[in-house]
């Protein structure tokens, strides 16, 4: 009998600039279902043969049309209930980006928008987990 695994790999990724006194965080507003029209963190599948620090990259672009050379890998989220459509864990990095840089919406996105880290709206999956997680690694302790 052959096993075929229905647990699916995702990335996401939050990507902070800095403001003048704080950081602000890209959020995506989603297109699609699961959460249409929620705000949500650039992310998505991880296709086959893909490296996943690639595939973050790569979703970030697809999403916001921001181009990243160097992210760092936050944690994996695994929850079987995170995603409504079925058990996917997510790998999440984290990105840093100059403030003049640009974002527009594309692919599954219907809208992008730069948030302030003290102000964020109601987000999709779990995504103010991985938000909290990369804000007290990288903002409130940062590793020099």
């Amino acid at each position: 009998m052959t096993y075929t695994s229905k647990i699916f790999v995702t990335v996401d990724v939050v990507l902070f600039r800095k403001t003048d006194d704080s950081h602000e965080l890209l959020l995506i507003q989603r297109l699609n279902e699961p959460f249409k029209g929620q705000w949500a963190l650039p992310g998505g599948f991880v296709d086959e043969n893909e490296d996943l620090e690639t595939a973050a990259k790569r979703e970030l672009f697809e999403e916001t049309d921001i181009k990243l050379f160097q992210v760092k890998q936050i944690k994996a989220y695994g929850n079987p209930h995170r995603d409504p459509r079925g058990h996917m864990v997510s790998v999440a990095f984290m990105g840093e980006i100059d403030s003049l840089a640009q974002a527009k919406a594309k692919d599954d996105a219907k809208s992008v928008q730069w948030f302030s880290i003290d102000q964020l709206p109601v987000l999709a999956f779990d995504h103010a987990e991985i938000i909290r997680d990369a804000i007290e690694k990288y903002i409130t302790k940062p590793a020099y």
